[in-house]
């Protein structure tokens, strides 16, 4: 991609309504544009971004067996009425010209539950589990945050369904190492915690995955011994001792909520009636469970952790592009050189974006700090001279000359 074409331009200047050093970042990166508070445009860049987090959570949940659907934002109110959940304050509503309302989806259990009984019905369908990758909407009365906290966001929402408790258990611990593997991916594995939780009306505990941030406004609770944490809500209720080992030797740190499982058991599968016979032909109450996982919310935190003074810091699984080509002259030999290599990228399929914009040099390499592409690669009439071109990783100081002749090699190593 040449960024002379590229929509969305960088900008200089802090929007003055965001706080959250996300939001800061993304829009003057040019990677999302602001509608209004708790909702945002995705620019080309923040686009590519999501879309690679998307995939990421896509992958890990497909390697444990989920099958992706995708269910409608409009929700029937019947349905939520039959779980008593149609008058809960985050849910949107909206009225149709035909004086029927619906609510707009913040959560969809009561729409797969159903689905899934119009589908199945014998012992021998199951365990099985669907997810979708949906914008989901809530009325947050606290959407400041960035894309860390919206009123419109993209939600991963998977839901398992099992014949017995044991099956649910098992399935509850493969979700839990899909989401491990989701967080190392994006690079916040050394930051994210396995954390125990109020179950709600649910069961006794859920858990939380919690990366360390002074973003995020939740306490946990981390444990010294073994690693795992207690969100503060539920520490009384543990004694202040750690659930898995017993210690009490635990340091409180600020974070942010990035994924939820819950065994939901049959507090959905009653309301609906949802059974299965089993071997003997008797009807059996259907278990559940539900994984939750906010690409959007993922790559907010990204951005709040993994930046710096002058930009955002992509890890290279997520960025946007791989590599940043960067031109620095007028002249003929550096432009034609800099296209030359552009254009092998792209036979090669690498990601490439190539700033073949006629700014000066401090606005190029400025702007490359700020939008945060893992390798920049720099051409000009110094480096030519040397008969090489300049390599800076975004993560390090410093910089190196790569011979022209050893370049592609270099990239692949990279890559």
């Amino acid at each position: 991609m040449k960024q002379s074409k590229l929509f969305g331009k960088t900008i200089y200047e802090v929007p003055k309504d965001e706080v959250s050093k996300n939001a800061q970042l993304l829009i003057r990166g040019g990677f999302v544009d602001k509608l209004m508070a708790g909702v945002y445009y995705y620019l080309p860049l923040g686009k590519r971004v999501l879309s690679k987090i998307e995939n990421i959570v896509r992958e890990e949940m497909n390697a444990i067996g989920g099958q992706e659907i995708l269910m409608s934002a409009l929700q029937k109110k019947e349905d939520w009425q039959t779980t008593g959940r149609w008058d809960i304050d985050v849910m949107m509503k909206v009225q149709t010209n035909l004086d029927k309302e619906f609510g707009l989806g913040w959560t969809h259990e009561e729409a797969v539950t159903p689905l899934a009984k119009k589908y199945v019905r014998s012992y021998k369908d199951f365990p099985f589990s669907l997810y979708q990758i949906q914008t989901k909407f809530r009325n947050e009365k606290r959407a400041k945050s960035g894309i860390l906290r919206g009123r419109e966001f993209v939600m991963k929402d998977l839901y398992s369904f099992h014949t017995s408790e044991e099956s649910l258990d098992e399935f509850y611990l493969q979700a839990k190492d899909a989401y491990s593997k989701v967080f190392k991916r994006v690079g916040l594995g050394d930051k994210t915690y396995f954390t125990y939780a109020s179950g709600g009306d649910f069961s006794k505990y859920s858990h939380e995955f919690q990366t360390l941030t002074d973003a995020g406004e939740d306490n946990i609770h981390i444990c010294d011994k073994c690693g795992i944490a207690i969100n503060e809500e539920v520490v009384e209720e543990l004694d202040g001792k750690c659930p898995e080992c017993g210690s009490s030797d635990l340091h409180v740190e600020k974070a942010v909520e990035v994924g939820n499982i819950f065994k939901l058991k049959n507090r959905f599968t009653d309301p609906f009636n949802f059974k299965f016979l089993d071997s003997d032909g008797k009807e059996k109450t259907v278990m559940m469970g539900c994984y939750g996982i906010g690409p959007s919310r993922l790559m907010g935190t990204v951005v709040e952790i993994l930046s710096d003074e002058k930009g955002v810091v992509w890890p290279k699984e997520i960025a946007p592009y791989q590599i940043h080509l960067v031109s620095l002259g007028n002249s003929d030999e550096v432009k034609n050189k800099a296209e030359e290599i552009y254009n092998d990228l792209q036979q090669q399929k690498v990601e490439v974006l190539f700033d073949d914009r006629g700014e000066s040099a401090g606005v190029k390499l400025k702007d490359s700090d700020l939008i945060g592409i893992p390798l920049r690669v720099v051409v000009s009439a110094k480096t030519l001279g040397q008969d090489g071109v300049e390599i800076k990783k975004r993560s390090e100081e410093g910089f190196e000359i790569i011979k022209l002749g050893d370049l592609q090699h270099y990239l692949k190593n990279f890559i």
